[in-house]
């Protein structure tokens, strides 16, 4: 079970002081510099207690109702998060790795830039991604250098893709162990002589290479003619055989039959040009001190191709393998991001993603969870304003940049990229300072997300911590006429008997509204009569004769379900009631990774 750290706020207050708003020197880590700097990435994350990072991304929701709400429940919350990490891309991973020393902050920070490079040719990691216009009007604003970012930005792989590559790079890979009991499926008659023949070729040319070691007296031409009439080959130093297949099943056919002569051959399998395995390479071993030498080459040479293609990844699984506390500003946004972006695809639901995200990152602190229990900070998203508001309280917290160890200059603006991960660890090191905190009360995964919140009941307005349940919400689009949610509270009044009972409205984007019923059973009496003609009279004829519709909060669950991510919630809501319920069943995750290239974007030529 993933956990993070959460603990009481203190009452007391003291003296204000004032938090050091000195910019700090961030190392700029890109593609040249790289390699370089990884040994020193991986010092700083050891001899710290915690990491911070903060990331800059190409957009964040492409339409209002796309942003998270009050109104979600955990589920819609994750696939709102899921459709944006799989839309938008990172620009810029900022890392803080820091301990804690009474009041002093001791901080380590690098801005890593980054930029989804197909440098394999494979079509990976990123064939496109979105970009949100006001985003990038932001970056630029800010000194953002997009020039730097595609020529020096770091590319990477996820730990899938990484997977993929191995296959697909054209180098033969060491076949996993096999036993004959592991075959999903009887043999069939076309397998068994399938078998036999290549037991029989296999057979002959071990026989060949065994009597090829004590025929030292024989010349070039004969030993080069009894290779090819046996198919024999050359791996290196080392005879091998090559052996075509059709299937997988026929490759594993050959592995299960190649277990014979295990002692002194090793299968490799050669991938072929689009997809699955093209032939089964037999290598034949003189001794067992050369199947071990071989084997470790083969190792030392995947770990090499490993460390060359997965770029900035690398810093992510040093991350994941120190174990350590990582400090967020907000879990499902910066977590959809990375495993999105450096694990693998996203799952379809959210304890699925808990599930496989704890396995990488068991201890992650939300501050914007943290935050919302804090009366000052409760409706604060932004870092300086959330450390000023705590100015009240007398926590002092002195940073020293251990790297760098200088303020930045006025001129130097391009090394300002990356302050916010040095500003979560100081309103981290603040908060737990103003709490008197040892962090050693440990909450649940799901709670400490904000993730665990029942699937029953929701707010409405996030600064009203009045629940309702999901039963009481109806929402309701096609208004004719524009108007504030006031004037449309009042037009309800008057159209139905449902409204003479206590109700609140909001709209949630420009075409839609919710009506919130404080009183069971309402809600149904009212979509009822919505659909039904000959119960409607008065104004509410009028408004559904113009267009009004409505539906209860499963039809939304069902359209962010089914990615009905349309520009506006009313279209996607049309969407979700003329769905079939057999889309339901419809499983949406990607089931494997197809890394075709034939369509791929070479941003190289860019």
């Amino acid at each position: 079970m993933q956990r993070r750290f959460l603990s009481s706020l203190s009452s007391s207050a003291g003296n204000t002081k004032t938090l050091n708003q000195a910019k700090w020197s961030v190392k700029q880590v890109k593609k040249s510099n790289f390699h370089l700097t990884l040994d020193e990435i991986r010092t700083s994350i050891d001899s710290s207690e915690f990491i911070a990072l903060s990331l800059q991304n190409t957009g964040s929701y492409a339409a209002a109702w796309h942003r998270v709400s009050a109104i979600d429940t955990p589920q819609t919350s994750y696939l709102k998060a899921k459709y944006a990490a799989e839309r938008y891309q990172i620009l810029q991973f900022s890392l803080c790795p820091f301990s804690l020393h009474d009041s002093k902050l001791i901080a380590h920070p690098y801005n890593f830039h980054l930029f989804p490079r197909d440098e394999l040719k494979l079509g990976m990691p990123s064939y496109s991604f979105s970009c949100q216009a006001s985003r990038l009007t932001s970056m630029a604003r800010e000194g953002f250098d997009f020039n730097t970012c595609i020529y020096e930005g770091i590319s990477y792989l996820s730990r899938a893709q990484e997977s993929a590559s191995k296959f697909l790079s054209g180098n033969p890979i060491l076949a996993d162990p096999i036993t004959v009991s592991s075959s999903s499926s009887p043999a069939t008659v076309a397998d068994t002589m399938f078998v036999g023949r290549i037991r029989s070729r296999v057979k002959n040319w071990r026989q060949s290479c065994i009597e090829s070691r004590s025929k030292t007296g024989d010349d070039d031409l004969v030993s080069c003619l009894r290779r090819l009439v046996l198919g024999s080959e050359q791996y290196g130093s080392r005879l091998c055989l090559t052996i075509d297949v059709c299937s997988e099943r026929q490759v594993q056919l050959i592995l299960e039959m190649m277990t014979e002569f295990s002692d002194d051959v090793v299968p490799l399998l050669v991938a072929s040009k689009s997809k699955g395995t093209q032939s089964v390479r037999a290598v034949f071993m003189s001794s067992k001190k050369d199947k071990d030498l071989f084997k470790r080459e083969l190792q030392d040479i995947e770990n090499e191709e490993n460390r060359r293609v997965r770029g900035f990844r690398e810093v992510v699984d040093l991350i994941s393998s120190s174990q350590k506390p990582v400090v967020s500003q907000n879990y499902l946004s910066d977590f959809t991001l990375i495993h999105a972006k450096f694990l693998g695809p996203l799952p379809s639901n959210v304890d699925d993603f808990n599930s496989s995200l704890s396995s990488a990152f068991p201890n992650v602190v939300d501050l914007s969870q943290l935050m919302k229990e804090i009366s000052p900070l409760s409706n604060i998203s932004n870092l300086p304003t959330a450390m000023s508001s705590l100015n009240r309280f007398f926590a002092p917290v002195d940073v020293e940049v251990a790297n760098q160890g200088c303020p930045v200059k006025s001129n130097e603006v391009h090394q300002s990229h990356g302050q916010n991960a040095v500003m979560l660890s100081q309103l981290f090191a603040k908060l737990r300072t103003i709490q008197k905190s040892d962090l050693s009360t440990l909450q649940s995964n799901e709670d400490c997300q904000g993730l665990a919140s029942d699937d029953e009941n929701v707010k409405v307005w996030s600064k009203n911590n009045r629940r309702v349940s999901l039963e009481n919400l109806v929402f309701i689009w096609g208004l004719m006429k524009k108007m504030t949610a006031s004037k449309l509270k009042n037009v309800l009044q008057t159209s139905h008997p449902v409204f003479a009972q206590e109700f609140d409205v909001k709209y949630l984007d420009k075409s839609c509204a919710i009506v919130v019923f404080w009183e069971s059973g309402l809600s149904e009496t009212f979509i009822s009569d919505v659909n039904n003609e000959e119960k409607l009279d008065g104004s509410l004829r009028e408004m559904v004769a113009e267009g009004l519709r409505a539906s209860g909060y499963e039809t939304y669950k069902r359209a962010c379900r089914l990615g009905f991510w349309e520009a506006e919630l009313a279209d996607s809501l049309d969407k979700s009631l003329e769905s079939s319920d057999m889309d339901l069943d419809l499983d949406t995750e990607a089931s494997e990774i197809d890394w075709s290239s034939e369509f791929a974007i070479n941003f190289d030529e860019l």
